[in-house]
């Protein structure tokens, strides 16, 4: 039996992030990733308010970004360790986002960060949709992914056994490696900060962090930092006002002690 065909039939809708996996079933590769994208985020927190003051921007971290519709649905994702895109809601449908679906949103990620455990080779993949075999299980190059498909401005490497970072900016549909600032920080000019590596204590561990700095330089501290920060100025300031207390209060009684041996002598301090 022949099936009419109806011209005004629409196609299936394409699946929303609720309707895709959120998760690939792969184990977080070490314990720095997690409080590392917790250490960008929350130093971000102030500059992402000035940008968009309608709170109109997502974070995602180590969350899903569907980019095209494939079966199984992860083969048509990447899951970036960090990633940030403007002018999109937090929430989506009253939902927690569960995913970025690319091709409902359009929205383009300004950055996408990946932690690379190893040497980076997976991260710098550039292996085309057209040079895999029809049929199979393998995934593109996230390189390629990210530079020609999605094509997000700025994409960093962090290599954290090696504490080695590469950035690479698209110029005329290209990546290409940005060389770091006489800061040693490399620039991302379309969020007005700079992006390096800062050693210090975060989470009780010590070691090389990704961190954000503005354009002129100064560190952007996360809560606790900011703080930490206020509780030392105020202390700072109530140690400065005991001493000009004490400072005071030693003047008061060295007048008080020259007046009681004038007047020891005869002399009216008064007349003095």
């Amino acid at each position: 039996m022949t099936q009419s065909f109806n011209p005004t039939a629409l196609p299936p809708a394409f699946p929303h992030h609720t309707q895709l996996p959120e998760s690939d079933g792969t184990f977080v590769k070490n314990f720095q990733q997690h409080p590392q994208s917790i250490l960008l985020t929350d130093s971000l927190e102030t500059t992402l308010q000035n940008l968009h003051p309608d709170g109109q921007y997502a974070i995602g971290q180590d969350c899903g970004i569907y980019w095209r519709e494939t079966d199984p649905p992860e083969k048509g994702a990447e899951a970036p360790d960090w990633f940030y895109v403007p002018n999109v809601p937090p929430r989506l449908d009253g939902q927690y986002r569960r995913s970025y679906v690319f091709w409902r949103e359009y929205m383009v990620p300004t950055i996408a960060i990946e932690f690379a455990s190893g040497d980076g080779s997976e991260e710098l993949d550039s292996t085309p949709l057209s040079a895999l075999p029809s049929g199979g299980n393998q995934k593109p190059g996230k390189f390629w992914v990210y530079e020609r498909i999605i094509r997000i401005p700025y994409y960093a490497i962090y290599k954290i056994q090696t504490n080695e970072l590469e950035v690479y900016n698209c110029v005329n549909t290209r990546y290409h490696r940005l060389e770091p600032n006489n800061r040693g920080h490399y620039p991302i000019d379309l969020m007005g900060v700079e992006l390096g590596l800062w050693s210090g204590s975060y989470q009780n561990q010590a070691q090389q962090w990704l961190r954000w700095w503005d354009n002129q330089g100064n560190l952007l501290l996360t809560g606790s930092e900011q703080a930490r920060l206020e509780r030392l100025r105020t202390e700072q300031e109530s140690q400065r006002a005991e001493a000009e207390s004490q400072r005071a209060d030693a003047e008061r009684e060295q007048k008080e002690r020259l007046a009681a041996y004038l007047r020891s002598q005869g002399i009216d301090p008064d007349r003095i």
